[in-house]
């Protein structure tokens, strides 16, 4: 009698190495992105280098494939029977450790800080993800869709202030090491939770099971990722801190090297080649010619509490986008 009266508790799923090991194998790809960052950074490769072309791309994909295993895991986790205490628990350490890393960047690069990174988007995300949940997984797929969409047709100035960044909209992008905005990567999550919700309700999750879990310690990494992802970077940063003593990276051309740097940073906020070259060229110029180059290369003066740095860069945006 007692069996009958009590609430039915669905049992645990149990995990699936398989997706372990594809947490592994994108954590492998982000550490060797993040070392093509660092080279970059100390000076091993040209400036610019780890945000365009192939290792732009490579960097969505990246970000892309976090977020969409989030949100299959998601459902995983939380469906068709929330648990909310282990969802807050696990959203509170992904929190905690967002707010680390924006600290720790604010400290060492106050130019170019992670404000919304990677583990913000996937805790914002994760949130949001939960009211997908019990959707049809077509109306999912749909508003993932939107989602992909919305930045190439919405982007706004009106949405330039920074309490609209973590939205995606902007039309003049944030500098920031690691930007991953809501849009449209929650775009990802919710494609995670749609195909999730196909699976499990037609109790297709078997063949996931049987495929090629891979080695132990690539599952490990898997079950263990955030660790793994907190941990790479001062690895790999004090490796090369270490070797630049052994090999140091070849002498830069300051000119060059602000050059690359400035239209890197240009093409990050959707700005075509041309308009870039010619604000950069300008830019350049005025430093010069106001003997702000030295002291900006050397870090004695910031880009951003500086008001003559403030005053040539609209100068020459104005200027760069008024040019035939």
């Amino acid at each position: 009698m007692a069996e009958q009266t009590e609430p039915h508790t669905p049992p645990s799923r149990p995990r699936l190495p398989a997706l372990d090991a594809a947490r592994g194998l994108a954590l492998i790809a982000m550490a060797t992105y993040h070392f093509s960052w660092d080279l970059e950074f100390f000076g091993y490769l040209e400036p610019g280098t780890s945000t365009q072309g192939f290792l732009r791309i490579y960097a969505r994909l990246i970000a892309s494939t976090f977020l969409f295993l989030a949100g299959f895991s998601l459902v995983l986790a939380q469906y068709p029977k929330r648990r909310l205490e282990p969802f807050l628990r696990r959203l509170g350490v992904i929190v905690a450790a967002a707010v680390a890393i924006s600290v720790a960047t604010y400290w060492f690069t106050p130019d170019s800080w992670i404000f919304f990174g990677i583990l913000h988007a996937i805790a914002l995300s994760s949130v949001i993800g939960l009211l997908f949940l019990k959707a049809p997984p077509i109306v999912t797929l749909v508003t993932a869709a939107i989602a992909f969409a919305l930045p190439t047709v919405l982007r706004s100035p009106s949405l330039d202030a920074p309490y609209f960044w973590l939205l995606g909209l902007s039309e003049t992008l944030p500098r920031s090491n690691d930007y991953v905005p809501l849009l449209p990567w929650i775009g990802a999550l919710l494609t995670g939770i749609a195909l999730a919700r196909f699976l499990v309700d037609r109790d297709r999750l078997g063949w996931i099971a049987r495929l090629p879990a891979g080695p132990k310690w690539l599952r490990w990494g898997g079950r263990h990722s955030l660790t793994v992802y907190l941990l790479h970077q001062p690895v790999l940063i004090a490796g090369l801190y270490l070797a630049s003593y052994v090999v140091p990276p070849p002498a830069v051309d300051p000119v060059a090297s602000y050059i690359g740097s400035c239209q890197a940073s240009c093409a990050e906020q959707g700005n075509e080649l041309g308009l870039c070259e010619r604000f950069c060229g300008c830019t350049l110029e005025r430093l010069q010619a106001e003997n702000l180059f030295a002291p900006l290369q050397s870090g004695a003066i910031l880009p951003d509490q500086d008001a003559r740095i403030q005053t040539l860069a609209n100068e020459c945006t104005l200027r760069s986008q008024s040019a035939p």
